[in-house]
């Protein structure tokens, strides 16, 4: 039982493009959410180039437009789960990670202090944008453990897990999911949020519909109650620490 907001889990998710989080982890931001924790989505960018195609077939379309659309649904999105969200414009196709960039994602995990990071897997051979984000997390959580770094104002951040979620093509990708997190319970949070990603990525909306109940089935099958119709998988990247087997 938490006493207090000062107990509540604290979950931060870094998202290369700015429906990424909407798809791969909506289910366990709203999750969170739910369970009384606080979630942070961090956007590295807007995704204006490589995955606005719909964004840019527009009359009159620009950059400026597009990121300001992409900014909307995304904050939308986070809305609907529940999270709060920041956005670093740090580029797209490519991704430019910058020391600015870093020092950023640094300063966000002293100041939130997350005890779990969600972000892209390690490997993404069709879009390296999001194995860059990956190798970026983990960089910023090394920092961010740091004692000696001249913000003197916030303290070094723990042992936080971090979990990659599910990427769009998994065999492809290495991904070997040893977590999968029943959704149920938030699908309709989830399947709100990802509508409100029509104007960029509409497309993808079935697809992540199919893919959640897909894995709910695999949860059922390796012990979830049968009350679980829909899932998420995630891949830890450290061990787990306990006092027992089970």
């Amino acid at each position: 039982m938490r006493t207090s907001v000062e107990d509540a889990p604290r979950v931060v998710v870094v998202s290369a493009h700015a429906a990424d989080f909407v798809w791969r982890a909506g289910g366990a931001i709203a999750r969170c959410v739910e369970d009384g924790g606080q979630v942070t989505v961090l956007c590295l960018s807007y995704g204006e180039r490589g995955e606005s195609a719909a964004l840019w077939r527009e009359p009159g379309a620009t950059l400026e437009t597009v990121k300001a659309a992409r900014h909307q649904e995304a904050t939308n999105a986070a809305e609907a789960l529940g999270a709060e969200i920041e956005f670093l414009d740090a580029g797209d196709y490519p991704l430019q990670v910058t020391d600015e960039v870093l020092d950023a994602v640094v300063a966000l995990f002293r100041r939130v202090q997350p005890g779990v990071i969600l972000t892209h897997a390690a490997r993404d051979p069709y879009n390296l944008d999001h194995a860059l984000a990956h190798e970026l997390v983990l960089r910023a959580r090394m920092v961010a453990q740091a004692h000696g770094l001249p913000d003197r104002e916030t303290k070094p951040l723990g042992a936080a897990q971090v979990l990659a979620f599910e990427p769009h093509q998994p065999e492809q990708c290495d991904f070997k999911p040893d977590h999968l997190l029943d959704i149920t319970s938030v699908f309709e949070k989830k399947h709100a949020a990802m509508k409100c990603m029509g104007g960029a990525q509409g497309h993808l909306v079935d697809y992540y519909v199919d893919l959640a109940t897909r894995r709910g089935v695999q949860a059922v099958r390796n012990g979830a109650p049968r009350s679980v119709v829909h899932a998420e998988a995630y891949m830890r990247t450290f061990p787990t620490v306990g006092d027992a087997l089970w």
